[in-house]
């Protein structure tokens, strides 16, 4: 029995499903514009008219396959950041740690380098991915951010008004990963260990020094 008989005896779902991740797979490896639906097809093992029954159009697929990747991602970091009372530097740490397993160590990593070479030359793919996503993950940083502020966590009340600082590594990451890996790995949790230190810790620091230059909170 062929993997399109095998699906076509399945529910939609099951349907819908393997035609998102074979999008992914084939979107990734030829970019937006080359990517073919017949391709998509084959690699899903369903009629190219099964796809016409999911979704409208070839920017339609890609547009929900982001969802689909995408928005747990964003979901769990929305639930993170509103737990009450929790410091902003657990948050972020929580936050790292989730981008670098839930993105970096998956395929995921390889929709965003997709939206990062394809959004210039696709402005409606760009437009989307900042409507759904970007504008979606600043928001939330933008307020862990303040905050933070309000609670004196910050190295620097700047950060604040640019949460894009707090995200820039993570794209580095990406295209890093990318582009150099197999000549010089990064070291992406020491990275990140560095990043999270730059943002909260040095001003703790700065006020530990200054207590023990003038003589507070030694022992007596």
């Amino acid at each position: 029995m062929t993997k399109r008989s095998v699906l076509s005896r399945r529910a939609p779902e099951a349907r819908r499903q393997a035609i998102l991740e074979a999008a992914l797979d084939v979107f990734g490896a030829q970019g937006f514009a080359a990517a073919k639906l017949d391709d998509v097809a084959d690699k899903a093992g369903v009629a190219k008219g099964t796809i016409y029954l999911h979704f409208k159009d070839k920017q339609d697929l890609f547009e929900q396959m982001v969802r689909e990747e995408v928005f747990p991602v964003i979901a769990r970091l929305e639930e993170l950041a509103k737990v009450p009372d929790l410091p902003a530097e657990l948050v972020l740490r929580a936050m790292f740690d989730v981008f670098r397993t839930q993105v970096l160590g998956t395929r995921r990593k390889d929709l965003l380098r997709l939206i990062l070479t394809e959004g210039p030359r696709f402005p409606s793919i760009a437009a989307f991915y900042h409507r759904e996503v970007v504008a979606r993950g600043l928001t939330l940083m933008s307020e862990l951010l303040n905050r933070a502020r309000a609670t004196g966590e910050l190295s620097t009340e700047g950060l604040a008004r640019f949460p894009q600082l707090v995200i820039a590594p993570l794209i580095l990451a990406v295209v890093w990963d990318g582009l150099f890996a197999a000549i010089e790995p990064l070291n992406i949790d020491g990275l990140l260990a560095v990043h999270h230190e730059l943002l909260l810790g040095g001003k703790r620091k700065t006020g530990d020094r200054a207590k023990r230059a003038t003589g507070e909170g030694e022992p007596t």
